[in-house]
């Protein structure tokens, strides 16, 4: 392609208007925008088998071969949507070129998170006709918005970062500015072209034009949630509050007691925040998460002495815990999208549900082994979806922590009973409880399963975890 660049990519989110924006870079004669060629669970758009003739299994093989053909065989300067859960070997393949115009589309998070629950409830991601418009409020999740917020932040930062350090600079545009025809013919310059739009797309819709404020169920509790926060920082992407990081939201403080919790993902969260609410007589509800930076400094002024701890979990029963709760399970806790695209593009033989007839205990083998072959390639970078926190190695959560505290105490499963009334009796507590074992594994418990071929498996897939953190085999729950 002639011009400085050779394609481009829209880097946005669900709900920040990237469908709008598209069908407008698509009026231009000489820019096609191909939907969001790199989601994990479809190619393109969710009824779209191939884009000029890579099919995603040839994508998921090769992403680089797609991001060729979209150069090279586009009618014109080609391009894509990219979100921060869509294909990271994607992502580095095109950030650092320079080749690649980068447009960078963001939205009030808020406002994004809001529409995101609307459209859960009513089942409408799209409005083309007034008339089909499903009324529905969202029912704002405080700790569900901070999970939101970080993601949004890491990505932000990630991409700033690594325009940074390459020199360079791309086109920045808020939801707003999508409604700006100036702008939007602004893009087009920026990408090359010649012709100017005379008008916007007419066919989609705002879907909830009212105030965010009232199109929640529970507007003072979000409005108490949010009243820490700064929005003059948060409205100004790519600058999102840097010091922020990623896992601080959730941190579990003592209600009472001057403890810190650093929950590793998939590692004996339940048990140790049951103990902690048990600690001080309190419920659940009672202990303080959802802080940022700020409110974590303040407590720890206000909490002379304190200590934090974390709790690491053998990665065999790690991983099969996973496996039970987010993979099998079709309930709530489960990933819905992650779990068809593992049967479907992975081959993991996931049943229904979990009281198929003839998920026996062997079948129940057979789809964890097939998990665990899912995840060494996830965790080498292979395959087209994220590395979640649930299952990513112990020693990078740790590294995570880093950035703003470390723990004071990195505690084992196997030792919790003994531990944390350890732990508890230090600040003047006689008769600490004793943490309750964790819930067993449903529908089959590890012990049903577990043989050497699974230990070695694990073994291999966290190689640096069992170096790092001295772990031995598994032993019906001992981590080392």
């Amino acid at each position: 392609m002639a011009g400085n660049f050779d394609y481009f990519v829209v880097l946005a989110e669900m709900r920040t208007g990237s469908n709008f924006l598209e069908s407008n870079l698509n009026a231009f004669a000489r820019l096609v925008c191909h939907g969001e060629a790199f989601n994990p669970h479809f190619i393109g758009y969710p009824k779209s088998s191939e884009i000029l003739g890579i099919t995603q299994d040839v994508r998921d093989r090769d992403p680089a071969r797609l991001i060729n053909a979209i150069r090279t065989k586009s009618d014109g300067l080609g391009g894509f949507r990219f979100f921060h859960d869509h294909d990271p070997r994607a992502f580095d393949l095109f950030l650092p070129d320079p080749r690649c115009a980068k447009v960078i589309l963001t939205r009030n998070p808020l406002d994004s998170y809001v529409s995101w629950k609307i459209a859960q409830a009513t089942g409408q991601w799209k409005l083309t006709d007034l008339k089909r418009r499903k009324d529905g409020k969202a029912e704002f999740d405080a700790e569900e918005f901070a999970d939101h917020l970080n993601v949004l932040q890491t990505f932000q930062m990630k991409i700033l970062h690594g325009l940074q350090t390459t020199g360079q600079t791309a086109f920045y545009l808020s939801y707003a500015d999508l409604q700006d025809l100036e702008v939007v013919n602004g893009i087009g310059r920026f990408l090359g072209q010649d012709d100017v739009l005379k008008g916007l797309e007419k066919k989609l819709k705002k879907q909830n034009p009212e105030p965010t404020v009232d199109k929640v169920v529970n507007r003072k509790e979000m409005m108490s949630s949010i009243a820490g926060l700064d929005w003059f920082n948060l409205s100004r992407t790519p600058n999102f509050e840097p010091r922020r990081g990623p896992v601080v939201p959730s941190y579990v403080a003592a209600a009472k007691a001057p403890l810190l919790y650093l929950p590793i993902r998939g590692s004996c969260e339940a048990v140790v925040t049951d103990w902690m609410a048990g600690l001080d007589g309190v419920s659940k509800d009672d202990l303080t998460t959802g802080m940022n930076q700020k409110n974590l400094r303040q407590w720890k002024r206000r909490n002379t002495g304190h200590r934090s701890f974390t709790v690491l979990r053998h990665p065999v029963a790690r991983a099969h815990s996973v496996f039970c709760e987010r993979i099998l399970n079709t309930g709530e806790g489960s990933f819905a999208q992650i779990r068809q695209t593992l049967k479907t593009r992975y081959k993991v033989p996931l049943p229904q549900n979990q009281q198929q007839s003839g998920y026996d205990r062997a079948a129940h083998r057979t789809a964890f082994v097939a998990f665990l072959e899912f995840l060494r390639g996830n965790l080498a970078g292979q395959t087209a979806i994220r590395v979640d926190a649930t299952w990513c190695t112990q020693s990078q959560a740790l590294q995570g922590f880093g950035e703003f505290v470390l723990p004071d105490y990195v505690l084992r499963e196997d030792e919790l009973s003994s531990a944390l009334p350890a732990l508890a009796m230090q600040y003047g507590y006689s008769n600490p409880p004793a943490p309750h074992a964790a819930a067993a594994d449903t529908p089959f418990a590890l012990a049903d399963i577990y043989d050497e071929q699974i230990e070695q498996m694990v073994a291999d897939i966290y190689q640096r975890d069992y170096m790092m953190f001295g772990f031995s085999e598994w032993g019906g729950g001992h981590a080392a």
